[in-house]
């Protein structure tokens, strides 16, 4: 065991530590600090939950104690992949910069740009942004980053991941060739690797876990769901939440429609819970985390934004609800829990699906979980296809709770909160469809003979004349010639309308008349009494 008194810290940062109540440096922490201050550029691969962050804020807190920040020229530059990560970066560093006179910024979506201006303007020494809000205020010309003297990025491969590489490209190009870099990642993919070797200079490679692995303090669970329908999975969910008594748990799903459906699912059945995921309000994704750290809220329903990072220590419990698109991410979702040397539990719902995702779960991590067997009826939680896709040939319809909305956006049929069970639906379709008639009562009706369109439309004028009675005949009027007449000689225009006028032209139809209004109207017989 390390203690932070041997690291080479300044008394002042080792005070700062020993307020916060730690005294041994986790390995990562031991083994980057030093290299951290002697200059070197530090590729750090360690366990999510290992104590990254404070591997580079302390040496950053120390080297950047001498010196005075100038208006919109940051002396430090932290990246990291969402706005939650860098919110927790920039608590730790208010924490251990306590004693120090260091300026910091914190720049995320979701607040006004007015804010984050003025402290640009003031002059910050250490700047910590996600890409994107970053990569906003160059482009506004609020900022330069020529006088970085140490960049840091962490969660690289989350980086990867959300597609943020291209603008940690354009970073790096935007800051000077000569400075210190610290990159820091729980696994290293091949597009990671290559982009350490274009930007760091012959780094210290810290590697206290191989890539990718579990922590041993978490309890791996496996629990079977025998139907992929979702009332099954959230059936599954509630009844392992009951039976696992968390004191605070995260449940992980893959979409952002299913954390909103499964957090409304979890209230309506009692539990204390509420969502997270990138499209809510920023003040009420903070709020929601702080009510989780707080203790005030037990179950967090999270989308993978909540993965990555974060500092909860006293998270007890991770239910993966969805099995991840991508194993690495599981290694993250599960080091929520069991963080700081305390233990932790895990579990994994699987359905038929997600023979494939689980398979390369199992695969990356070298090792089974152990299977649990809940004592549950999924009978009732299977939706029965109504009576109409049964003629399409349909099939089963996911089923969807009161109020929920289905992942393709639309709204769902409501349900009735005492729906049936599947056998009494069963009856009620098969009561409701006509009974069919006895083989000897029914009878082929004979085809009708399809006579082509012009003949039945004749006979139908035929019909209506036969109703109408005798019409008296009257003389054709002879058709006017479509040879055109000459063209009046200029400033002689002929009189119209006249009954001697031989042309016979209309006013506003030139010289051509409609053959209809040369046609005298028919005269209809007199109907005696």
């Amino acid at each position: 065991m390390t203690e932070f008194s041997d690291l080479g810290l300044s008394p002042t940062t080792l005070q700062a530590v020993a307020d916060t109540g730690y005294t041994t440096a986790t390995p990562i922490q031991a083994q980057a600090i030093p290299v951290a201050l002697a200059g070197q550029d530090v590729l750090g691969i360690a366990q999510t939950g290992t104590g990254k962050t404070a591997a580079f804020t302390l040496p950053l807190i120390d080297k950047l104690a001498s010196g005075r920040a100038k208006a919109r020229m940051p002396r430090a530059l932290v990246i990291a992949p969402t706005r939650e990560l860098a919110d927790q970066v920039a608590s730790s560093f208010e924490k251990y910069a306590k004693g120090t006179k260091l300026s910091w910024a914190l720049l995320i979506g979701g607040v006004s740009f007015g804010d984050q201006e003025k402290k640009l303007d003031r002059g910050v020494d250490v700047l910590i942004a996600t890409p994107g809000r970053l990569l906003d205020h160059f482009e506004r010309g609020k900022l330069l980053m020529t006088g970085v003297q140490f960049l840091v990025v962490d969660e690289a491969d989350r980086m990867l991941d959300m597609g943020f590489i291209p603008d940690i490209e354009r970073i790096f190009k935007l800051t000077p060739p000569k400075k210190q870099t610290l990159f820091f990642s729980a696994t290293m993919p091949p597009e990671i690797t290559r982009l350490t070797k274009q930007f760091l200079r012959d780094p210290v490679r810290i590697e206290v876990a191989k890539p990718a692995t579990t922590n041993a303090n978490i309890t791996q669970r496996l629990i079977k769901v025998p139907s992929s329908d979702p009332k099954a999975k959230r059936l599954a969910l509630r009844t392992v939440i009951e039976k696992a008594a968390p004191e605070t748990g995260i449940v992980f799903c893959n979409r952002k429609t299913e954390v909103d459906i499964v957090a409304k699912s979890l209230k309506v059945h009692g539990f204390d819970a509420a969502a997270i995921h990138g499209d809510l309000d920023q003040s009420q994704r903070m709020k929601t985390l702080a009510d989780f750290r707080s203790g005030a809220l037990k179950i967090l329903v999270a989308s993978d934004v909540a993965a990555r990072g974060l500092d909860i220590p006293a998270v007890s419990h991770v239910f993966n609800y969805d099995v991840p698109h991508h194993a690495d991410d599981y290694v993250h979702r599960i080091g929520r829990t069991g963080r700081a040397g305390r233990t932790g539990e895990a579990y994994m719902l699987v359905t038929p699906a997600d023979d494939k995702g689980f398979d390369k779960v199992i695969k990356l991590i070298g090792q089974t979980p152990e299977e649990e067997v809940l004592d549950v009826d999924y009978s009732n939680a299977v939706t029965v296809p109504r009576e109409g896709d049964r003629r399409r040939g349909r099939g089963e319809r996911p089923g969807r709770e009161r109020g929920e909305r289905s992942e393709r956006g639309g709204r769902g049929r409501r349900e009735r909160a005492d729906a049936a069970p599947e056998a009494e639906v069963v009856e009620t379709v098969a009561a409701e469809a006509p009974a069919e008639a006895p083989a000897a009562e029914r009878t082929e009706r004979p085809e009708r003979e399809r006579k082509p369109r012009r003949e039945r439309s004749r006979d139908r004028a035929a019909a209506q004349t036969a109703e109408a009675g005798p019409v008296e005949e009257v003389a054709p009027v002879a058709r006017p010639s479509r040879e055109r007449p000459p063209m009046p000689v200029r400033g002689v225009q002929p009189v119209r309308g006249r009954e001697d006028d031989d042309d016979r032209r209309v006013v506003g139809f030139g010289n051509d008349i409609p053959a209809f209004l040369l046609r005298a109207p028919p005269k209809l017989a007199k109907v005696e009494d």
